[in-house]
């Protein structure tokens, strides 16, 4: 066998392999030779079936798996001796010429290609001892628990009528029936009857609301709105519509006490039991944003510490993949790229970015995972299934069987657990430190990206 590498550019490599065919023929030779005890021919005994014969039969065909074992060996051979790890499936070139390919399946010709990869840049581990990480720490306070109590008590108050004659305010719930129309012709989804609606809580399209204020009970009105251009029914997406509204109950919001009657109404056996759980909720919600804010900072510094080439194939699948994505949203959104301030070359360069960095951090995460054996085991899959469905009530088993079915569905929840287990394992080596900061610095983040 013959191996010349013919190219050597940055990531990429190609070489050019010949292997003669006297080789091939010997390999297929003993495949045939394995043949001979489990075919069945007939005029032949089993087990005697001579292999000249069997090479009539099946010469072309075992020749031409012989063909596909010795390219992936010889492959894997190349790559392993030269400690290549592959960034994606390497690329191979045949003859297609039709007399080349019977030359070669008939033993007559050796067996001359090439295989084009990219393979994955050696990483130089940063000394994770080296690393600072501030971790922004927020004590619950009886204000912060007495707000939430608050939202839990606005969430859970009750109405009262209305005297005779009253008008609906922002903050009402008006009982209404309707029948929707577009173009005139009614559309399914487009009526109700004893539908409950807060005026301003925004469960409704907008625009719809806003046109009960001042309804009387009794009172009929014609409201007039379009449906979001992402809307979920693509049919109704954009469509202006019209309802025909009448109001059949107007109720005011009642003060709710907070007490430990209140408490009871939720399940809890008093004022002191329901503090308690919104301090171990509100806990565990500020445990949770610390622990983003944290691994973002970890992140951020994995990449100042690594920077390297990374895989032009694998940068290519994340853009594309992201990219497709940001387009059918802004699509189905209506909006285009001069809404955002930007234009379309200047969002796809950002985007390269941020795909470049997503690939690199990933190799830098898998590689310190295999350097240091951190795995994840069976159990904590199952347990991340057990946990989404839950998370889906009434539909448990469809859940778990669609895990249980789906592979690239597992690998997508292995693979968080995973990076966070490597996220843990560094954290273990930096020089941690806390930092007590407020409530509104510590969610400050992540409200101005929901603003942007």
């Amino acid at each position: 066998m013959q191996v010349t590498e013919t190219l050597a550019e940055g990531l990429k490599h190609e070489f050019q392999i010949s292997v003669p065919a006297s080789d091939l023929d010997a390999k297929a030779d003993a495949r045939l030779v394995d043949l001979k005890d489990k075919v069945r021919i007939n005029g032949f005994r089993p087990g005697k079936v001579p292999v000249s014969h069997l090479k009539k039969v099946y010469g072309r065909s075992v020749m031409a798996e012989t063909v596909e074992q010795t390219i992936r060996d010889t492959n894997s051979q190349i790559f392993t001796e030269r400690g290549f790890r592959l960034a994606s499936e390497p690329k191979v070139t045949m003859p297609t010429e039709e007399k080349a390919v019977d030359d070669i399946l008939n033993g007559k010709s050796d067996l001359t290609y090439t295989v084009s990869i990219e393979v994955v840049p050696a990483i130089q581990l940063a000394d994770f001892k080296s690393f600072t990480v501030e971790k922004p720490v927020v004590d619950v306070t009886d204000a912060d628990v007495d707000e939430a109590i608050k939202r839990i008590a606005d969430q859970n108050r009750s109405y009262a009528a209305k005297g005779e004659g009253a008008k609906a305010e922002t903050g009402d719930r008006v009982t209404i029936s309707f029948k929707g129309t577009i173009d005139g012709t009614p559309f399914d989804g487009g009526t109700g009857e004893g539908i409950p609606v807060v005026i301003g809580a925004g469960q409704f399209i907008p625009g719809f609301e806003e046109q009960l204020i001042g309804v009387a009970a009794g009172e009929t009105r014609t409201l007039k709105v379009s449906f979001p251009k992402n809307y979920a029914s693509e049919k109704l997406a954009g469509q202006a519509a019209e309802f025909e509204t009448t109001a059949t109950a107007i109720e005011a919001p009642q003060e709710t006490k907070i007490d430990d009657e209140f408490a009871k109404t939720l399940g809890l056996e008093s004022l002191d039991k329901l503090k308690e759980a919104a301090r171990e909720r509100l806990t565990a919600e500020f445990a949770g944003a610390t622990r983003q804010r944290v691994k973002r900072m970890l992140l951020d510094r994995l990449d100042e510490a690594h920077r390297f080439e990374a895989p032009p194939s694998l940068v290519d699948e994340e853009f594309r993949l992201m990219w497709n994505s940001i387009k059918a949203e802004m699509e189905s959104g209506g909006k285009s790229f001069a809404d955002e301030d930007t234009t379309e070359q200047a969002a796809e360069e950002e985007y390269r970015k941020i795909a470049d960095r997503r690939v690199r951090l990933g190799l830098v995460l898998s590689e310190i995972g295999e350097k240091n054996k951190i795995t994840v085991t069976d159990d904590e899959v199952s347990r991340a299934v057990i946990e989404r469905a839950r998370s889906m009530p009434g539909r448990e088993k469809e859940v778990w069987d669609y895990y249980r079915s789906n592979a690239n569905a597992l690998a997508q929840l292995r693979a968080p657990i995973y990076e966070d287990k490597v996220v843990d394992f560094i954290l273990e080596l930096a020089n941690v430190t806390e930092k007590k900061v407020t409530r509104e610095e510590l969610f400050k983040d992540d409200d101005e990206k929901s603003a942007a």
